[in-house]
C-alpha cells in the first residue's frame, strides 16, 4: 500500500483539518487583504462615480442608482479558489495531510473569508439605508430585492455567492491539475454549451416570461437556497476530482 493510499484511508482529524485552515491563511493576501482591497477599491470608485454624476447633473439625477461594482470582490473569489488549490495543495501533501482534510480545511478557510466579506456588505448596505444612498440614492450593497427578507437573508445571499465563486475556481483549478489545460478548456466549453442549450430551449419554447416569473416568485432568499444546493453539488464534484489527482 502506498503512502497516498494510507493517508486516504486514515480517518479525518479535526486538528489536521484546522492545520489546513492555518496553512491557507499563512498567505493572508489571498484570503484577507486582496479581497478587502478589491471591496474597498470598488466601493471608493462607486462613491466617486455617484459624486461625479450628482455634481454634473446639479442633483437632477438622484434616482435610485445601482452600481455593479459590488460584483468585483465576489468574482475575485474565483481567483481565491484557484490559488487555494494551486499554491497550497503541494504543501498539504508534503505535510502528510489527506485530500479530504485539505478539501474540508480549504472550504472552511473560504467560509471564514466569505463570512467576513458578507458582513462588510451588510454593514455597507445598512449605511446606505441610513443615509438614503449617501444622499444621492446610490446603492452599492443595498439591493432591494436581495434585502427584501432582511439583513440576515442579505448576508446569506452574499455569503452563498462568494462561496459559489470559490468552489467554481477551486474545481476549475483541480480539473487543470487532473487533466491539464486541454481538459479544463473542454470542461469550460461543455458548461458553456449547456448554458447556451438551455437558453436556446427556453427561447424556442418562448418560455422566458415563465422563467422570469419563477425568479420573481422564488425571491432572493429562495434563489439563495438554490445557490447553496448548487454550491454543495459543485463542491462534491470538486472533491471527487481532487481524490483522483495523481500523487
Amino acid at each position: 500500500m502506498t503512502a497516498v493510499q494510507e493517508r486516504a484511508q486514515r480517518p479525518t482529524s479535526p486538528a489536521r483539518t484546522l492545520n489546513v485552515v492555518r496553512l491557507q491563511f499563512i498567505n493572508r493576501q489571498t484570503f484577507v487583504w486582496v479581497p478587502l482591497i478589491v471591496l474597498g477599491g470598488a466601493w471608493t470608485i462607486m462613491l466617486l462615480i455617484f459624486w461625479i454624476v450628482d455634481t454634473a447633473s446639479g442633483g437632477a439625477a438622484r434616482g435610485v442608482v445601482v452600481n455593479g461594482a459590488a460584483q468585483a470582490p465576489l468574482w475575485y473569489f474565483l481567483v481565491v479558489g484557484t490559488q487555494a488549490m494551486t499554491l497550497t495543495f503541494p504543501f498539504s501533501q508534503a505535510m502528510s495531510l489527506t485530500r479530504r482534510e485539505f478539501f474540508v480545511g480549504s472550504l472552511a478557510a473560504a467560509a471564514v473569508s466569505a463570512a467576513g466579506i458578507a458582513v462588510l456588505f451588510v454593514l455597507i448596505g445598512l449605511l446606505e439605508l441610513a443615509t438614503d444612498g449617501y444622499g444621492v440614492r446610490g446603492h452599492f450593497a443595498y439591493l432591494e430585492w436581495v434585502w427584501e427578507a432582511g439583513p440576515l437573508a442579505a448576508w446569506l445571499a452574499y455569503f452563498t455567492m462568494t462561496m459559489l465563486f470559490f468552489v467554481v475556481g477551486f474545481w476549475f483549478s483541480t480539473l487543470y491539475k487532473r487533466f491539464s489545460s486541454v481538459g479544463l478548456t473542454l470542461a469550460i466549453l461543455a458548461v458553456t454549451l449547456l448554458l447556451v442549450g438551455f437558453a436556446a430551449l427556453v427561447t424556442f419554447q418562448q418560455a422566458w416570461p415563465q422563467v422570469w416569473q419563477w425568479i420573481l416568485d422564488t425571491g432572493a432568499l429562495g434563489l439563495t437556497l438554490w445557490g447553496i444546493l448548487l454550491t454543495a453539488v459543485l463542491a462534491a464534484g470538486s472533491y471527487l476530482t481532487l481524490r483522483r489527482l495523481p500523487a
